[in-house]
């Protein structure tokens, strides 16, 4: 394994498992449900600049995310099931996309195909409105208490709200500025019809940021795909319902 990627890992025998966060995550959002998860070797990856994991040399695109991913794949020596949240999701799409050999499935949690509309104008006015508060002097954390209630469904607990505020927070401005640019540029939207693996999609009913009708439509679009909608989850799926998902992928990788 590669020394400038921080990971999480659990399991000894079994298929490899990998888990990407999300844009205001990081790999410990993971714990819960990695630990639920049975007969796999799961391992959760800081992306580029999160945690102790080196960032890009040249900056953070979703090819130069793939090229970095492959690199970690090849040393585990054997195809692996890419289990994204997020901006994770879109991570593991790109790659699958990218890399079709290092993949042996696909899940995608609260993640699209595309970044926003067909309109450049909707990812300018979203980037705009996510810098502000930067621009403004606010501290991460500040940002991450004002944002994460907006991102969790009505029946997160408060142990959920904390964990997710102390994973924003603990991001860096730089990256927090340099993954927002990359998040916008996102499109794989013609590419999925052409996605031979098996492919897993799993929205939250209380969704706002990848809601349940947009990720149903899409997982009709994939050659072979299973979609699952959590009721009463929001946005933080790893975070929200991390019993529920380990279940739906233990089950979904089996067969």
């Amino acid at each position: 394994m590669t020394d400038n990627i921080d990971i999480l890992q659990t399991g000894r025998a079994g298929p490899y498992v990998l888990f990407l966060h999300g844009i205001g995550g990081n790999h410990d959002n993971f714990q819960t449900l990695m630990s639920g998860m049975e007969g796999v070797r799961a391992i959760a990856l800081n992306l580029p600049g999160y945690g102790d994991s080196l960032p890009l040399a040249g900056g953070l695109s979703f090819p130069a995310l793939a090229t970095w991913l492959s690199g970690f794949i090849e040393t585990l020596g054997e195809p692996v099931h890419l289990v994204g949240h997020s901006i994770g999701g879109m991570v593991a799409l790109e790659h699958t996309a990218s890399f079709p050999e290092q993949v042996a499935s696909l899940s995608m949690l609260g993640a699209t195909a595309a970044f926003g509309g067909r309109d450049d104008s909707f990812k300018e006015a979203f980037l705009k409105l996510r810098l502000a508060p930067l621009d403004a002097g606010q501290t991460m954390a500040e940002i991450a208490r004002s944002a994460v209630p907006a991102t969790i469904g009505a029946n997160a607990s408060q142990a959920v709200k904390q964990a997710a505020i102390h994973s924003m927070s603990s991001i860096s401005e730089q990256v927090w500025r340099d993954i927002l640019s990359c998040l916008v540029t996102f499109n794989r939207r013609e590419d999925i019809a052409s996605i031979p693996q098996r492919v897993c999609v799993i929205s939250g009913s209380e969704d706002t940021n990848a809601p349940a009708k947009t990720l149903a439509k899409m997982a009709e679009k994939f050659q072979q795909a299973e979609y699952h909608c959590l009721e009463g989850v929001g946005h933080l799926l790893p975070l929200e319902a991390p019993r529920e998902i380990s279940q739906i992928l233990d089950k979904f990788i089996a067969r």
